[in-house]
């Protein structure tokens, strides 16, 4: 499976947002984006680039995939899913997203980010409802148990997570049980305003509808 192995820190800096893509060490003074918030590449100074509108649509769709760690096939799915559906086909390509497997790990806590999450459940330390779930794109939804495997390897890792994570806080759709093992219940179908990410919709919207 294709995916990026580059320095996750030049996506931020190309993107102009802090994305997030290291976990805990966004947060710290050794952030890149904090420290040259400039994008990546040979500098051209003094010399003005006018941004044209699909140069604006492009970077915001860019922002998002980079956000969820989706492909560029992956993310034309997910749009195409979202114009078939009801509703307003930003907010559901949104909803999709944030209703990935490893999006809703990452949230709870059990993953310092996205990529984090993404491993943990491909070497089977993360269970759905009671079940083994190697799928990091599997869609959640509203009831749905996920849990951490009951193995010492699987909790150390889960646990350390969450000790980094330093109990951010989790949103409304999501809870944390009181238990030995850490687990968490998907209360309802996320929102766009369950969305952490400040994005323009409508900007890609437009962009994937030419």
């Amino acid at each position: 499976m294709a995916r990026y192995t580059g320095p996750v820190c030049r996506l931020c800096r190309r993107d102009g947002a802090k994305l997030f893509l290291k976990g805990t060490r966004c947060d710290s003074p050794k952030c890149a984006f904090e420290r040259r918030e400039t994008p990546p590449g040979q500098q051209q100074q003094g010399r003005r680039v006018k941004v044209t509108d699909y140069g604006i649509q492009l970077r915001e769709k860019q922002k998002v995939k980079h956000y969820y760690g989706v492909l560029e096939r992956q993310f034309r799915l997910y749009f195409q899913k979202a114009e078939r559906a009801k509703g307003n086909t930003g907010d559901v390509l949104m909803t999709l997203l944030e209703r990935r497997l490893d999006n809703v790990v990452h949230r709870l806590g059990f993953g310092t980010s996205r990529s984090q999450a993404r491993q943990l459940i491909r070497h089977g330390h993360v269970t759905l409802n009671g079940h083994k779930c190697t799928i990091a794109s599997a869609q959640v939804r509203a009831g749905d148990v996920v849990r951490s495997k009951n193995k010492a390897n699987s909790l150390d890792m889960v646990r350390g997570a969450q000790a980094d994570m330093g109990g951010k806080d989790v949103p409304d759709y999501l809870a944390v049980t009181e238990s030995q093992v850490p687990e968490g219940i998907v209360g309802r179908l996320p929102s766009p305003e369950d969305v952490s990410l400040p994005v323009d919709t409508q900007l890609i919207v437009e962009l994937c509808s030419r």
